[in-house]
């Protein structure tokens, strides 16, 4: 990581008054004593009817005012890339001007960025902190796809703006995934797997001593992607006798797959509404294909973050096969819970 400043913003709610513009630029001096930093030029604006603008230019780069007199708002903005703190302006701001409160942001100008957290909760906004993009580009397919080297996680594929696997805890996901199917039932002949691009699950089938995968995946650019940056999820799955790779949609696949053939079907797909209601459409078929006795286990998303989605997921299988349990494991990189719906096929 390389740091070359430190920036912060200052939004001043609740004003009541219009200050003349000299109050900004002796403000703005004050800051700049305190902050040990050179002010080389000022250039200021006044609006009509009103608002003011004023920037500093800084040897160590700016300071500036912005003012919008209808909303009650003076902004603040000061970056620098000098020894003191661009933080010293709070007091001489809180000094200066009457308010109601401020909104104070800091951070720091380097190689690091954030990447929000789109399951964040409600009222919380979390996000990843990202040491490099590895890959960043949009598939055949249509998927957006990102490989990131998180600070707190290692390198992750996110799909579509959502983290799918870390490596530093993917094998929570994985093992527990496989194992909820392997609880109820110990045959361990053939499997189907429906997505599961990075290809853990294939890695643990495979370490569980499956005779035969068939791995069904949409996107094989996920594969691949995968194979090159995240090598150590799929421990090239792709390239072992036992696996099959079958590319396209899944569902459509499985049309001309013979009855009865798999011990185990993992379904791995996005935890989101349409693909509850893919599966649910295509449970006929996936019942199908599974042996009697057999076992079909899903991902089903989070009870902690979206439970009416888990609640529909289990709906889907109690309908289908008149039984199902769920287990839970905790993923650090997931910030919660994440659930594994099973069912036997009696």
């Amino acid at each position: 990581m390389t740091k070359v400043g430190e920036h912060i913003t200052l939004d001043i709610i609740g004003t009541t008054q219009e200050y003349d513009p000299s109050v900004y630029e002796n403000v703005i001096r004050k800051i700049a004593k305190a902050a040990e930093v050179t002010i080389l030029e000022i250039s200021k604006y006044k609006f009509e009817p009103q608002g003011f603008t004023i920037l500093a230019l800084l040897a160590e780069s700016h300071i500036s005012f912005h003012t919008f007199p209808e909303k009650g708002i003076i902004s603040f903005d000061f970056f620098t890339c000098g020894k003191v703190s661009p933080s010293v302006a709070l007091d001489i701001v809180k000094k200066e001007f009457k308010y109601k409160r401020i909104v104070t942001k800091a951070f720091d100008r380097d190689t690091k960025s954030l990447y929000h957290d789109i399951y964040s909760s409600p009222g919380l906004q979390k996000s990843y902190v990202v040491n490099e993009v590895l890959e960043d580009f949009k598939s055949k397919v249509g998927q957006h796809i990102e490989i990131l080297d998180l600070e707190q996680f290692g390198k992750s594929l996110f799909i579509d703006n959502e983290i799918q696997v870390a490596t530093n805890d993917e094998v929570l996901y994985s093992s527990t995934f496989v194992n909820a199917a392997l609880k109820l039932n110990k045959d361990m002949g053939t499997a189907a797997i429906i997505g599961g691009g990075d290809g853990g699950v294939a890695r643990e089938c495979m370490s569980k001593g499956f005779d035969f995968i068939d791995w069904y995946e949409l996107d094989p650019e996920v594969v691949e992607v995968c194979n090159k940056h995240l090598g150590s999820i799929g421990n090239k799955s792709t390239e072992k006798n036992s696996v099959k790779c079958i590319w396209g949609d899944a569902f459509e696949s499985i049309k001309s797959v013979e009855d009865d053939k798999y011990d185990k079907i993992f379904v791995d797909l996005n935890d989101d509404l349409f693909c509850i209601d893919l599966a649910s459409k295509n449970m006929d078929s996936l019942i199908r294909i599974l042996k009697p006795n057999g076992v079909i286990t899903a991902q089903v998303g989070s009870q902690d973050k979206k439970p009416e989605q888990v609640e529909k997921w289990l709906d889907v299988f109690n309908k289908n096969f008149g039984n199902t349990t769920l287990d839970r494991v905790y993923i650090p990189s997931f910030d919660c819970s994440w659930n594994f719906s099973s069912s036997i096929n009696h």
